[in-house]
């Protein structure tokens, strides 16, 4: 984690991190050493005295700011940042935009020039410690001895902590506590005092930890950089000779046919326009099994085609894709500082400075208080300096969080924030908008009979080939749903008409059929208490009804309904074990309303309602119950998924408008996502808790055992970082979720 708790300081008067995007215009730089929240604190404290800077935009992820700035102050900051002791690497374009590889495809996350090549001179430094301890321990006394051992300190000091010297010097200068500053105060202390063995150990231990913590805490991002891989670079895009040729992702414009064989990655979004094929879309959606996919069927840019060959158009640039907006969502909820993070950072604020006066009362006011030998307390205050970092606090929570947004995503869940992943736990409601979310959101023919003394096989026909005929929704239903009754040979319809609000009129082989709602049969005079019977059972159901008849009487009736998806009843079931009332919310009528409440295990249902019904229905569960979330898919729900303390898309049926209004995306439609994402909160916040605990617990036990023990500044570096890995590794466990 080079360097990870730089600032124990806050500033506010730069604007904070937020969601928003890079600024047209604005200067981006790569920060390799910045890789935590209380080094972005850092940054911002240096450039609050800079004026004119308009925004800042940290990825910490990508290691990345955004300055918008005019020259003059944008070349102010760089500077500022630089004499704080942070490298800066200009990009050549600025960060505007970036799709999947946009953001990204300039330099690799892994900060290749500190971490691994470092390893080597890390190591020589550990076996000159292991040098010097040995030469204290092991030569005979004398002055050659000594003066050999302490030259050998000095040399593994000045392997392992060069760099921690020149940012901890800045920082004593700038009257700034940061880990620097307090191992450069540690380590010359214990230098000066006779403990030359033990300071170049304890030098040595810190830096090979932290190299340790930075490759563990990188894990945590490439479980987002996976995502950017997912993309192919280059794509098979038809010339206008009709031959092909391979070009590069973000060379391929709208509109255009790419081809993909079987085996490959599909490269953007658009739609099949030639071949069939097997598609797993788990990247995306999180989905298990592949999905069929034809002709005039979307497909998503970073999914696997598994079986044939396809062909399709274009519908979004590479930076416009669905898997591009995924990354940068993602990495924009990473900029948004969970409560937990917050509560952290405050504390952070005031621990390192209590520590270090702590620290300065044991050197000063010990010996004349308990009889202890100056160079006693002097040890005793510069091992209470090394576990004055809080970096185990500090660097758990953006790890647990990113961990969490990370394995969400991989499982088709977008979630918009840390504090969404946290809050999500506190839910006591769902409401669930019922077509499009409870529901398939498209009518299809669930049931259907012949009436009276009529044929099956001959009813069938008819009713299809008027179905095909009509627009409507309905009719299309029926349609779909008789495919297989209709034959090459079947006669056509003749004097096709349609008749409003009632339904269809044509003729077959000369006899006249109609294909209408009940009222239309009723005014036919061809309805009775035997098929209103029979009716009223679908209708009852919030089934919509439409009968065939001929001159001489009704031949059959077809039930339409909006179906239940297959997930529903399920995912109910998942969020009742978890203690959470499931509540549906609809604009259709109520006996509708009820039927499907019925089948999904939903027993409060409201119906009738306007968007602003919604509105007001969230904020009567709010009363009700408490934290109240939301789903939906609908323009119609923009309204509710705002107010609810958490608001869930369905991303795949959803307009950009419910996208855009709600906090969690569930990109493949499946409603069991709500409950794994309440589950997958109430574990990050048992993870973060657990950290929390973890830190401060080890830090209080030898707080006590270097006033009162025996505690030595190895140890103390060893219970620093050693709670650090301790932390990262168990944030990293949501990983494997």
């Amino acid at each position: 984690m080079n360097d990870c708790c730089h600032s124990t300081e806050k500033t506010n008067d730069i604007p904070p991190a937020t969601a928003a995007p890079v600024q047209a215009g604005a200067q981006r730089f790569r920060i390799p050493s910045m890789d935590c929240p209380v080094e972005e604190n850092d940054i911002r404290r240096v450039l609050e005295p800079i004026k004119g800077i308009r925004s800042l935009n940290f990825q910490l992820v990508a290691r990345t700011l955004a300055i918008d700035a005019p020259d003059d102050a944008l070349q102010a900051a760089v500077a500022a940042i630089g004499q704080a002791g942070y490298k800066m690497q200009p990009f050549a374009t600025a960060a505007a935009g970036g799709g999947a590889h946009g953001a990204h495809d300039d330099h690799d996350d892994h900060d290749h020039g500190s971490v691994p090549s470092g390893l080597p001179r890390l190591v020589a430094a550990l076996v000159l410690a292991g040098v010097a301890e040995a030469i204290s321990f092991l030569a005979p006394e004398g002055r050659p001895w000594m003066l050999a051992g302490m030259a050998v300190a000095l040399v593994a000091i000045y392997l392992a902590g060069l760099e921690v010297y020149q940012k901890g010097l800045t920082a004593l200068f700038k009257r700034r506590l940061n880990i620097n500053a307090l191992m450069t105060v540690a380590v010359t202390g214990a230098f000066l005092i006779g403990q030359w063995p033990e300071a170049a150990m304890v030098m040595a231990l810190y830096s090979i930890a932290e190299l340790i913590e930075a490759m563990a805490v990188d894990r945590a991002r490439n479980a987002i950089k996976g995502l950017m891989a997912l993309a192919p670079e280059d794509a098979d895009l038809r010339q206008p000779g009709g031959n092909w040729q391979t070009v590069a992702l973000n060379d391929v414009p709208l509109g255009a046919t790419v081809r993909v064989r079987p085996g490959g990655r599909i490269p953007l979004d658009g739609t099949v326009t030639a071949g069939a094929s097997a598609v797993n879309q788990a990247p995306v959606t999180g989905e298990s099994l592949p999905v069929d996919k034809a002709v005039g069927d979307s497909v998503f840019g970073g999914t696997i085609n598994e079986t044939g060959e396809l062909e399709l158009t274009v519908t979004a640039a590479a930076q416009d894709s669905t898997l591009a907006r995924i990354i940068h969502a993602v990495e924009q909820a990473q900029g948004k500082r969970a409560p937990t993070q917050t509560l952290i950072d405050r504390f952070a604020a005031v621990y390192t400075p209590t520590v270090f006066v702590l620290a300065l009362a044991v050197a000063l006011l010990t010996p004349l208080l308990l009889d202890w030998t100056w160079l006693e307390a002097l040890y005793k205050a510069l091992v209470l300096l090394v576990i004055a970092c809080p970096c185990a606090l500090v660097v758990s929570t953006p790890v647990t969080v990113v961990s969490g947004l990370a394995t969400a995503a991989r499982r088709g869940i977008l979630i918009k924030g840390g504090t969404y992943l946290e809050e999500a736990r506190r839910l006591k409601a769902v409401a669930l908008d019922k077509t499009g979310t409870l529901t398939q959101g498209t009518p299809a023919l669930v049931d259907w009979q012949a009436w009276g003394d009529a044929d099956r096989a001959e009813v069938a026909p008819i009713a299809a080939r008027l179905a095909d005929r009509s627009d409507h929704p309905v009719s299309k239903a029926i349609s779909q749903g008789l495919a297989d009754s209709r034959s090459e040979g079947d006669a056509p319809v003749e004097a096709f008409g349609a008749v409003a609000g009632r339904g269809v009129q044509g003729s077959i082989d000369g006899n006249p059929y109609v294909l209408g709602n009940h009222r239309m049969m009723e005014e036919r005079g061809q309805c009775s208490p035997a098929l209103e019977t029979a009716l009223a059972v679908h209708e009852a159901q919030g089934r919509t009804v439409t009968l065939l008849a001929g001159a001489q009487g009704v031949l059959g009736f077809f039930a339409v309904a909006d179906t239940l998806r297959d997930s529903a009843r399920q995912a109910v079931a998942e969020l009742k074990a978890l203690g959470v009332v499931p509540v549906m919310l609809t604009g259709d009528n109520a006996a509708t309303a009820r039927a499907i409440a019925a089948q999904a295990g939903i027993d409060d249902v409201r119906g009738q309602l306007l968007p602003e019904d919604k509105l007001s229905a969230i904020r009567q569960l709010q009363s009700q119950y408490g934290p109240t979330g939301m789903a939906g898919d609908g323009i119609n729900d923009a309204p509710a998924l705002a107010q609810a303390d958490i608001g869930f898309a369905m991303g795949g049926a959803g307009t950009d408008i419910a996208i855009e209004a709600a906090d969690v995306v569930i990109m493949n439609d499946s409603l069991g996502r709500i409950a794994e994402t309440i589950r997958l909160s109430r574990r990050t916040h048992a993870v973060l808790w657990q950290n929390i605990t973890l830190a401060l617990g080890i830090k209080a036990v030898f707080f006590v055992l270097a006033v009162f023990g025996s505690a030595t500044l190895w140890m103390a570096v060893f219970a620093d970082m050693g709670a650090s890995l301790l932390v990262v590794a168990n944030g990293l466990r949501l990983l494997r979720r």
